[in-house]
């Protein structure tokens, strides 16, 4: 019985002690796994912090144009804005839209990708311009004054421009051209477009070298009594061959100050739209849609118009047709100018084009301006306008894009096919494989030159670019090559006059049509 009580007493107790071991074991995993759980919770708050801290710092970092970025998790490509007087504000827009795509600010003399130069580089940065890198992008095209020269413009004879006379190399034509047309009146500008004023043709300056006498357009459209003009931003990638985009997010519309009747000819707010303009918010036929209804300028007044049972459409049509007819008249001039440079790819430009529309819905090109006013130091409202236009205008030419590097050359084959292969490039498969079959032996037959094996290297890099702008385009649309009916996109377009250039890279939108119909425009 001893034995047996001793026996079980002693079980009992060894039971009791690996019982306490055993919840000794047990607490001391669950402290540790509940400290674990803490410090895990607590590692995943701080982190949680940190993230949270580092975007906003680097949210607000972007806004804050003035200040000096830090460092970040990936290097930056750099842009060069350049201009004088900075510090009035002008670029600010410009330098808003670089930061928040990815770019940091280079001082004078820095390694750049991107230059924007308000003001033309090819003489004070002549040296520059000719020994660039093969991925240096830069604002402005050799040879754009061919266009923006309001002279050369005004006297080119291109279909939409009143007709104007060279002064006073033309003054016996322009003597002429009023007898023949006694109720024209006429106004005198130059270059700076300062102090015009209708005047009789005894009043002008018939010897002004360096200035033009112009007809004036005597019956533009109003609204609610005022003239205004509009201003559309076109925008040049390619030269050879020609590769013209508008953008179609909006149109500036500028009014005069001063209702046009009672006409005085002695009132030029009445008919000369200034720095100190009347804009779209502030003309009441406008105001319920852009205030109210939160339209842009563009489909503010076009909703006005077809309140007026007319179509805006015959407007922008003839917009494109102009700017479309611009591009062509002085596309030789253009080639010659870049000519006297090694790649005229590292090349890009935005200008702007205004235009006055007359009471039969007749547009009037008046000038084109390179580097057009992009501050809104005067007017606030503009702001959202201008940072658009930059914003579509670098996404389009490839600055402004999705892939992180710290510059804008490709690290490698890879990374360039991923965003164009040679199988987004090719065309017309059915042609290529039933008529060219004998490889570059048939690349003499116009039909096979777009085939794969009859593209040269430089063809090649041109329809890639020609891609890439349509991926990126955003609000833009093409005028240069002109759009395709993508309901005759089968037949071949109407090219006569076109370079040899330009023919093909209309063809090649014409087979990209047929399977995509958003590279018909």
């Amino acid at each position: 019985m001893g034995t047996a009580a001793g026996g079980g007493m002693g079980v009992g107790a060894a039971s009791t002690s690996i019982s306490r071991r055993q919840m000794r074991f047990l607490l001391a995993v669950v402290v540790v796994l509940v400290f674990g759980t803490m410090l895990t919770a607590l590692n995943v708050y701080e982190l949680h912090s940190l993230t949270r801290e580092h975007w906003s710092r680097e949210h607000v970092h972007g806004e804050a144009v003035a200040e000096a970025r830090g460092a970040s998790h990936y290097a930056r490509p750099v842009a060069w804005v350049r201009g004088s007087n900075k510090g009035t504000g002008y670029l600010t827009h410009v330098t808003n839209v670089l930061h928040r795509l990815g770019y940091d600010l280079a001082e004078d003399g820095e390694d750049w990708n991107v230059l924007w130069s308000h003001n033309y580089p090819f003489r004070e940065l002549k040296q520059m311009m000719t020994h660039l890198k093969p991925h240096q992008r830069v604002n402005h095209f050799p040879g754009s004054g061919f266009i923006t020269n309001k002279v050369n413009l005004a006297v080119s004879g291109l279909p939409f421009i009143p007709r104007a006379f060279r002064m006073p190399a033309e003054k016996s034509n322009l003597l002429e051209y009023a007898k023949q047309n006694p109720d024209m009146m006429f106004v005198q500008k130059s270059n700076n477009h300062r102090g015009i004023k209708i005047e009789k043709l005894d009043a002008l300056d018939l010897g002004a070298e360096g200035s033009f006498v112009q007809e004036f357009v005597h019956n533009p459209i109003l609204v609610d009594g005022y003239k205004f003009d509009i201003g559309v931003y076109t925008i040049i990638t390619s030269i050879q061959p020609l590769r013209v985009y508008i953008y179609e997010g909006d149109v500036l519309f500028r009014f005069c100050p001063e209702k046009y009747h009672p006409f005085d000819p002695e009132v030029r707010d009445k008919y000369v739209v200034g720095d100190d303009y009347l804009p779209t918010w502030k003309v009441p036929s406008l105001q319920q849609y852009y205030k109210d209804y939160g339209f842009g300028m563009k489909r503010s007044f076009d909703a006005w118009l077809r309140a007026q049972d007319k179509d805006p459409e015959v407007i922008w049509d003839s917009v494109r047709d102009a700017i479309r007819n611009v591009f062509y008249g002085k596309e030789t001039a253009l080639i010659q100018a870049t000519s006297h440079y090694p790649d005229s790819s590292n090349f890009f430009e935005m200008m702007r084009f205004d235009f006055v529309i007359d009471d039969q819905l007749k547009v009037h090109l008046m000038e084109a301006n390179m580097s057009p006013n992009l501050s809104s130091a005067h007017f606030k409202e503009n702001r959202l306008l201008y940072e658009q236009v930059v914003y579509n205008l670098l996404c389009l030419v490839g600055v402004g894009r999705a892939i992180h590097s710290s510059s804008l050359a490709s690290r490698s084959t890879d990374e360039y096919e991923m965003q164009v292969a040679h199988k987004d490039l090719v065309v017309f498969p059915d042609h290529c494989a039933t008529n060219c079959r004998n490889g570059g032996n048939d690349c003499n037959k116009v039909e096979c030159q777009l085939c794969l094996p009859c593209l040269s290297k430089e063809q090649l890099a041109y329809f890639s670019r020609a891609y890439l702008e349509h991926q990126q385009r955003g609000a833009c649309r093409r005028v240069v090559p002109q759009p395709i009916d993508p309901d005759h996109a089968h037949d071949a377009a109407n090219m006569s006059g076109l370079t040899a250039e330009n023919t093909l890279m209309m063809e090649w939108f014409r087979g990209q049509c047929l399977y995509d119909r958003t590279f018909c425009s």
